[in-house]
C-alpha cells in the first residue's frame, strides 16, 4: 500500500482540471484571467485567483522535477545576462542553454557582476553536477573573472554574436514579462521564472529541425513524461 501523501488532497477541483490550469498558464502566453474564460468555456468555474494559487502551489514542483527527469543536457553551454526592470529599478536576468535550447537555469540579480557572475555559476553547476566543454558568453568580464575564481575548466568562448541562440530563446520570457505588466519583484520574478523556463521548455520540441512524424512522436513522449510528473497517470 503506499504510503505518498497525495497533493492535491483538500482541492475540490479534479486533478485533471488543475494541472491544465497550470499547463495553459505557462505553455503559452496566456493571462491568468484568459486560462479563466477557456476554462469556464468547457463549463469550468474557476477563479482565476484560484489558478494563481494553483500555479504557485503545483507548478514549481511540477518544473523542479521535469528538470529532474530530462536527459542530460549537452555540455556546451551558452550564457546571456539582459536587463528586467522591476519597479522601476534595472535588474539582470542569468540564463543558460545548451547547444539543444534547453534551458539550464536562470537568475535574477541586481548586479551584473563577478559576484552575480559566481554565484549563477555555482547555481548552474549545483543543479547539474558537471563542468561544460565549453562555455559561451558575450565579451562581459565577470564571466571571465568568476570562471577563474571558480576554477571552472574548459574552453570559454566570448563573442559579440556567439550567444545568439540565447538571446533568441529569451522571446517567451519577454512576451510573459510584456504580459505580466513586469514583475512584481525580484522574489516574484526568480519564482515565476524557475518554474515558467522548465515547464514551457518541457513542451518546445524544435519542430523546424523534425520531420512531422518526429515531431508527432516527441509531443507524445512530452506529453507522457507530463502525466507522469504531475499525477495525471495515477488517476487515469
Amino acid at each position: 500500500m503506499s504510503t505518498t501523501p497525495n497533493p492535491y488532497h483538500g482541492f475540490r477541483f479534479p486533478t485533471a482540471i488543475i494541472n491544465e490550469a497550470v499547463w495553459l498558464y505557462h505553455c503559452f502566453s496566456l493571462s491568468l484571467r484568459e486560462v479563466e474564460v477557456i476554462l469556464a468555456a468547457r463549463g469550468i468555474e474557476v477563479s482565476y485567483e484560484t489558478i494563481r494559487e494553483w500555479g504557485l502551489r503545483f507548478g514549481r514542483a511540477f518544473a523542479t522535477t521535469l528538470k529532474r527527469r530530462r536527459p542530460r543536457p549537452g555540455d556546451k553551454w551558452l550564457l546571456d545576462e539582459v536587463f528586467i526592470r522591476i519597479r522601476g529599478k534595472q535588474h539582470y536576468l542569468w540564463r543558460a542553454i545548451d547547444q539543444n535550447s534547453v534551458v539550464l537555469d536562470v537568475l535574477v540579480r541586481s548586479r551584473r557582476n563577478t559576484k552575480a557572475a559566481k554565484r549563477f555559476f555555482r547555481k548552474l553547476l549545483k543543479g547539474l553536477r558537471y563542468a561544460p566543454r565549453v562555455i559561451v558568453t558575450d565579451k562581459l568580464k565577470s564571466y571571465a573573472a568568476a570562471k577563474k575564481d571558480l576554477k571552472i575548466g574548459g574552453e570559454h568562448r566570448q563573442s559579440r554574436y556567439l550567444n545568439n541562440a540565447c538571446e533568441v530563446s529569451l522571446q517567451p520570457t519577454r512576451r510573459r514579462e510584456r504580459h505580466m505588466r513586469r514583475f512584481k519583484s525580484a522574489k516574484h520574478a526568480q519564482r515565476f521564472l524557475s518554474t515558467h523556463s522548465p515547464i514551457h521548455n518541457h513542451f518546445q520540441l524544435r519542430r523546424h529541425l523534425i520531420s512531422a512524424t518526429e515531431y508527432r512522436a516527441a509531443r507524445t513522449r512530452a506529453f507522457s513524461i507530463w502525466r507522469e510528473v504531475t499525477g495525471l497517470a495515477l488517476t487515469a
